[in-house]
This record gives structure tokens, sequence and C-alpha cells, in this order.
């Protein structure tokens, strides 16, 4: 399929350019995560057909399918279709400023800085889960300031954060490492439990928190993305056009911690969907660019997906979502290492 670009002009004058095979993607991606989702909602020990479940959402169910369907499935499919559009969004904006396939969260360290935070919760105090979500919100924004000070040189920059973050990362998995010895056995499975990732159990708790945060983020990122794309061509470049680079970087980054921090709150450490998500993405609208919203679509389809997979293709035995992911997105690792040394670039 041919990239072709248009311009649309709105009421206000405001002129913005669409490329229609990107604009293709998305609803494509929209769509094979709703429906998704509802295959999900009906699945489990009591199957519901995905006409009522539809007809449930709408509040035409009876009182039964209403309390699965509302109670029970739906927050965790949202939370489910939450994460992933965080983690796919953080994930492209980390892989645009850092300029590197690779500059991803998982690999950045921004997952293990969350799970350190949930840890010293979990392990120092036997906090409660809205505590140990607090921890890992608190944890992840620690680790992404900590980052972002230790890779400044007059400006951050692409490799330099990468190896920055591959730093800090070993330093706080050895401090998971550390508070998994002290914990008691009961807290130490509990800790596994959360660091493996999951949606189980999640409920309206998680989904509203999480609704609020990404409702204030994704206009954010989205408005400041013609920088971000400009930022491509170099800072120099960049000042030239009039962006200021560094407070759109510091913005930006702030956002994709957050994005990651809040995902690794509601679910846990979600493993490799922040890489996978934005590069599937890229190849499938072949564009230029952060691919943002592509990007978070991807995500939020890739994470349902995988939850119903976690749940159906092992038969009674169901895994956590974060297995499935960390399994596939290891594979796609491997073979993006592969490629990227074949092209030169690593």
């Amino acid at each position: 399929m041919k990239t072709t670009n248009r311009a649309v002009r709105t009421p206000g004058g405001l002129s913005v350019r669409l490329d229609a095979r990107a604009v293709t993607v998305v609803l494509v991606l929209i769509v094979a995560a709703l429906v998704a989702s509802v295959v999900l909602i009906g699945t489990g020990d009591f199957p519901i057909p995905a006409a009522d479940v539809l007809r449930t959402l709408v509040g035409e169910g009876n009182p039964g399918q209403e309390f699965i369907v509302t109670e029970l499935r739906l927050p965790r499919v949202l939370v489910g279709l939450l994460v992933g559009a965080s983690l796919g969004l953080g994930g492209a904006l980390f892989q645009a400023i850092s300029r590197n396939p690779l500059g991803s969260p998982d690999v950045l360290g921004l997952g293990q800085g969350a799970t350190a935070g949930a840890l010293a919760v979990i392990v120092l105090g036997s906090g409660s889960a809205n505590q140990v979500a607090a921890g890992a919100l608190v944890g992840g924004l620690v680790t992404g300031l900590a980052i972002y000070v230790l890779a400044w040189k007059r400006g951050v920059h692409g490799y330099r954060l990468v190896l920055v973050g591959i730093g800090v990362s070993a330093i706080v998995t050895a401090v998971n490492g550390y508070l998994l010895t002290k914990s008691d056995i009961v807290d130490a499975a509990r800790a596994v439990v959360w660091m493996t990732g999951s949606l189980d159990g999640r409920d309206w708790d998680q989904v509203w928190p999480l609704l609020a945060l990404t409702a204030v983020l994704v206009p954010l990122v989205l408005v400041n993305a013609r920088g971000l794309r400009m930022m491509e061509m170099g800072d120099d470049v960049s000042y030239a056009l009039g962006v200021r680079v560094e407070r759109v970087r510091l913005l930006l980054m702030v956002a994709a911690v957050l994005l990651t921090a809040s995902a690794t709150a509601a679910a846990g450490p979600v493993s490799f969907v922040a890489l996978t998500a934005p590069q599937l993405a890229r190849r499938l609208t072949r564009s230029p660019g952060p691919n943002l919203l592509p990007s978070l679509c991807m995500g939020a389809a890739l994470l349902v997906v995988a939850d119903w997979v976690s749940q159906r293709a092992f038969g009674a035995e169901q895994l956590p979502v974060g297995v499935v992911t960390g399994v596939l997105g290891g594979v796609y690792l491997l073979w993006l290492l592969v490629s990227e040394r074949r092209a030169g670039r690593i």
C-alpha cells in the first residue's frame, strides 16, 4: 500500500497533515482491540456469547450477566487496554527521544525502578494494594529522574540515555534482589507474583486513576508530537525551526515516565510491550517519525490479545499476562538485535 499524505484544514484555520496508511492502521488496531476485548469479556468459567456481551454493555443483559461483565471482567479488560496503551505510548516516546529502537522502559530500567518501589512497600511495610501501587509510581518517577540527571551533559542524547539507563537498571535489579532476600516467605511470594505482571483481580479501583492520568497525558503528548518529530532531525535543526528542544524533551520524558510507572503500578511490570509495540506500529505504517498514536493502539491491542492467550491457550492452567508478553517479547528482541546488527546499526 502506497503511503499518501493529505492536508486537512479545520474550521479554525489549523492545517493537519494526515498519512492515509497510518490512519488506516490506527483504525484497524482500534477495531482489533475492541473485538479482542469483547471476546475476552465473554471468556471464562461462565462463557458469554459476544452478542450477549454487547447487549450487557448497553444495559440490556440479565442480572447475572451484568454482574459478571461489569463487576468482574470489564474492569480487567479496561485496565489491560489502558496499561497496554500507556506502555505503547511510553515506549514510542523513549525510542524517539533516544533515537534507538532499544530505548524502551524495559531496557532503561523504569520497570525495575517501579518494581523497587513496590517491593519496598511489600517487604518493609507489608502495605496494601493501593500502597504498593503508590510505591511503584514513586519508584518509577525516582528512577526516571535519576536517569535524566545522570545522562545530562549539555542536554540528554540518545546513546548516553540508553547506556545510563542500562547501568541504572542493573543497580536497581540488584536492589530488588536484596529486598527479596530480606523478606519473609509470605511477602516474598506476594512480591514475586506482583513482579510477574498480571491483570488478575483488577477492578474499578485500578481503572479510574489510570484513566484519569492517561486522559491528561495522552493529549499533552500528542500536542507536542510535532516538536518530537522535528527533534529527530537533530537538535541544531530543531532549534533553527523554533523548537525548544530541552523543554520538549524534558516534558515528554516526564510524560513517558508517568505513563510507564502508572501502568506498572496498575498491573505490575508487564515486560516487552513498550519495546515491541512502537516497532510493530512503525512496520505497519511504514511511516517515519515517532508513530505515537499507532504505538498507543498497538500496545492496547497487544495486551488484551496476550491476556486472552494467557487465559485460554494453556487449557485450565492460566498464566499471568506478563509471562506471555515476556516470552513473545524476548523472541522479538532477539530478532530485533539480529536485524539491527545486519543493518550495521549496532
